[in-house]
């Protein structure tokens, strides 16, 4: 969890950054996840034409497969000089799949923890604060966990006079930001587990349900063939996982099911904006329209040859197909045809007419 917690720490400024600015976390998380998913939209372009390049030649591998079937090795070397010819990279799309892992998790860190990324105090005073609070009788337990820091500044007003690990700065740092958690009139830091049912924290839980079902329902309306080939699965997804999102949003502080609710929206909102500007069709024709392109430019360059070199080029060309014509019907000749006997040749005598006008013909 170090590499994430690294993230974390690096965007954890930006958000600590824009709480500043606007003295709200709900709006600094909305700008926050803005900001970040428009640096990784480029990303996503180029994963989406990658797939669109993939799926372009996957008619050919399959009639390939069909070809050899029988020769795995042949297969996959005739595999490779399509992807080759065709200039699609076999693993183009894993890097941009890859990079945006550790930049969603920092995030997701970055709100989870915000003591030590958003705030930066150290770690080591951090610890101690979670570990005396976690000795107070009956309420100890809630700061032992994963969301420790967030209770922290949740109950930093009853809690300030006994942390005395935290310097000055520290203090005023945490004070700061316990005030600005109301948004909407929601308690981003209450969990809605535990909250009545007048505070609205519930609309979060249901929030991240129906943004998650969405999310889900549009992919398979734009993957129809997926859908089918997978429906089972895709059933799973639909409904478990979106349940599943729910009930973790239902559970946790209203500031990480927040964050998921926006973070769906706005992967809805994405991949909108791809398949309008970077549809798979759209991507792919304007892939053959830069091939031919290119091919016509490559043809241009090529310089015409003269007129009477094209003519000597085809008497020469002619002459050896004339050529090898030739020796062909002398081969022919001399094959022996099955069951056909060789005739006789006429010896001739000395007055140089033929042994059978000498001796007559034979009946």
């Amino acid at each position: 969890m170090d590499i994430f917690n690294w993230f974390g720490s690096l965007l954890g400024y930006l958000l600590w950054f824009l709480y500043e600015i606007v003295n709200n976390y709900g709006v600094a998380i909305i700008l926050f996840t803005i900001i970040v998913k428009g640096l990784l939209f480029p990303f996503s372009i180029k994963q989406q034409k990658s797939m669109a390049s993939q799926a372009k030649v996957q008619k050919k591998v399959r009639e390939l497969q069909k070809i050899y079937a029988n020769d795995k090795m042949k297969l996959s070397e005739e595999t490779q000089k399509l992807y080759q010819k065709e200039g699609v990279s076999m693993s183009g799309g894993c890097l941009t799949m890859l990079i945006p892992f550790p930049i969603l998790f920092g995030i997701y860190y970055s709100v989870l923890y915000p003591l030590r990324n958003a705030l930066h105090i150290g770690a080591d005073r951090v610890n101690a604060a979670t570990q005396l609070l976690t000795q107070i009788p009956g309420v100890g337990a809630s700061f032992g966990t994963q969301y420790g820091e967030i209770q922290i500044i949740k109950h930093f007003a009853d809690l300030k006079d006994y942390l005395t690990m935290f310097t000055p700065e520290d203090m005023e740092k945490i004070e700061s930001f316990s005030r600005g958690f109301q948004f909407l009139g929601l308690d981003l830091l209450a969990t809605p587990q535990s909250s009545s049912f007048s505070s609205m924290m519930w609309l979060i839980p249901v929030l991240c349900l129906v943004t998650s079902i969405g999310m889900q329902i549009y992919t398979m309306r734009k993957q129809p063939g997926a859908a089918q080939q997978q429906q089972g699965c895709m059933k799973y997804m639909l409904y478990g996982m979106s349940l599943f999102t729910a009930y973790l949003a239902y559970t946790m502080p209203g500031a990480v099911g927040f964050y998921w609710t926006l973070q769906t929206l706005l992967g809805i909102l994405q991949t909108f904006l791809l398949n309008m500007f970077y549809s798979p069709a759209d991507l792919v024709a304007r892939s053959e329209a830069a091939r031919i392109a290119r091919r016509e430019l490559e043809e241009a360059k090529v310089q015409e040859i003269p007129l009477n070199q094209q003519i000597e080029l085809r008497r020469v060309l002619e002459k050896k197909m004339a050529a090898s014509t030739g020796k062909s019907q002398q081969k022919e000749e001399k094959k022996k045809l099955p069951g056909e006997k060789k005739t006789p040749q006429k010896s001739k005598g000395k007055s140089g007419q033929s042994s059978s006008d000498y001796m007559g013909t034979k009946k």
